[in-house]
């Protein structure tokens, strides 16, 4: 295992914000890590990097225990975080060629992989702009670029696509899986539901500092009890027949709303035959169906529940 988590806790006070963990990351995959806000999500990382002092348990990278001066693992990881972290002052080239070289000594290796990083981000008619010049799209491929720079074997990037326009983001998903291609194990923590299930082998969703389920998107559809989602255009339907196909087999939720009747089921069979055949039979004038597999966003929905978080 590239990464292996035993037993972790990290307390705040009377706050448990990582509550004995254990987790594995595999060499070679996309983990996706999800969680609601406040989830451990952000605590977890940072115990892993070393950057968090916790209270219990043990972490193992590339099968070396991770401690606050093992600087010979730190050299293989590269981190992404959220907010961008870079330097004002210094030019796109410069803000690379200044990350990389913490990593790598030798100066000519330190311009080769610069322009490898830039060439890879697509940031070439940039080099010599600053930051405040660029718009937040390029500033997160910027801000990936000095992450990566170094060629790291193991990339963390903490909701990397917030706030950039879709030209961007497509860009860095596509890096993303590049990156994977030539070899690196990713990390990666998102709120984009359809980012994870795009781009990663196997996914933990994680609530109160535990994980709550584990597994590729085909297993953790499997675990919820949504089997199918059926939309149908109904132009007339009043709280009786509502509540009739409510009762219909198999039949979990029942949502009318401006002209879209929603139903959510269970899995089984012919739950579509059944609600078809209630409206046929009474008469009930209907046009466009469209019937869906459960969404990684309902399996998050269901195992860590709908009400809002801050």
């Amino acid at each position: 295992m590239l990464v292996k988590v035993n037993n972790l806790v990290k307390r705040y006070d009377q706050l448990v914000a990582i509550d004995h963990l254990n987790l594995e990351i595999k060499e070679g995959e996309i983990f996706g890590l999800l969680g609601p806000n406040g989830s451990g999500k952000s605590t977890f990382i940072n115990c892993i990097l070393s950057l968090l002092k916790y209270d219990k348990g043990s972490i193992y990278i590339f099968n070396k225990p991770m401690t606050p001066d093992a600087y010979d693992i730190k050299r293989d990881i590269g981190v992404i975080f959220q907010n961008v972290a870079v330097f004002d002052e210094l030019t796109v080239y410069e803000n690379i060629a200044y990350f990389c070289s913490l990593y790598v000594k030798d100066k000519s290796e330190v311009k080769r992989l610069t322009h490898e990083a830039i060439s890879f981000v697509s940031l070439e008619e940039y080099i010599k702009h600053y930051p405040k010049k660029l718009s937040g799209g390029l500033l997160r491929r910027l801000n990936i670029a000095c992450g990566i720079a170094h060629k790291p074997k193991l990339i963390i990037l903490d909701e990397p696509t917030v706030a950039v326009d879709p030209q961007s983001r497509n860009k860095i998903l596509e890096g993303i899986k590049e990156l994977n291609k030539q070899g690196a194990t990713v990390i990666y923590t998102t709120h984009y539901m359809e980012e994870a299930e795009q781009l990663c082998n196997r996914i933990a969703i994680m609530d109160k500092g535990k994980i709550l389920a584990l597994g590729s998107k085909e297993e953790l559809k499997e675990m919820i009890s949504i089997g199918e989602k059926i939309t149908i255009e109904v132009f007339e339907l009043n709280n009786i027949r509502i509540q009739e196909i409510k009762r219909l087999p198999n039949v979990l939720s029942v949502e009318y709303q401006d002209t879209i009747l929603t139903i959510k089921s269970i899995k089984g069979k012919n739950n579509l035959v059944h609600i078809i055949e209630y409206l046929s039979s009474h008469e009930i004038i209907f046009h466009q169906v469209i019937t869906e597999q459960p969404s990684l966003n309902d399996v998050f929905l269901e195992i860590t529940g709908k009400e809002l978080r801050d």
